[in-house]
């Protein structure tokens, strides 16, 4: 099992939310969060420079926490952020977050669990290569930005 830091974002993207979003209170069903981040994980998969589903497994949603915080209300458009925070033997824990794109405003945030199984039997395979190496490309670019700022904070410092 490695653990990641929760704030290492693996992908993040601005969806549109439609009119048939909404329920009968006129915001954002709840529901279509689920739908919203299917859609983030999908669009990640698909970025990714090697192929992330094959004959040998394919990624099965086990589970989804979705916490709710402020109604979305129509019209609107939303940042979704897929954060890497924990990979195991067959699963990878996705942590997710749904804000206003000037991130002003946080509707939800949460984890899922992905398990990566046979298609022929269902049955739990080893993670794949590229799925690890896109949460190591992710820690890394996050190091580079954190060791980029303590040197502007230091930097900043000898000029006084």
């Amino acid at each position: 099992m490695v653990e990641i830091d929760a704030d290492t974002v693996l992908f993040e993207v601005c969806l549109e939310l439609r009119w048939r979003d909404l329920d009968a209170y006129a915001h954002v069903n709840n529901s279509v969060f689920l739908t919203l981040l299917e859609e983030a994980r999908i669009q990640w998969f698909e970025s990714l420079p090697e192929p992330w589903r094959s004959a040998a497994g394919e990624p099965v949603l086990a589970r989804t926490e979705v916490n709710y915080r402020v109604p979305i209300h129509h019209p609107a458009r939303v940042r979704v952020q897929l954060l890497g925070q924990r990979l195991g033997r067959s699963s990878a824990t996705i942590g997710h977050r749904i804000s206003a794109v000037d991130g002003s405003v946080l509707h939800s945030d949460g984890a899922s669990v992905l398990v990566w199984v046979t298609p022929a039997d269902g049955r739990p395979v080893a993670l794949p290569e590229q799925i690890r190496n896109a949460f190591a490309r992710a820690s890394q670019r996050r190091d580079a930005s954190q060791t980029d700022v303590a040197y502007l904070k230091s930097d900043s410092r000898r000029d006084r």
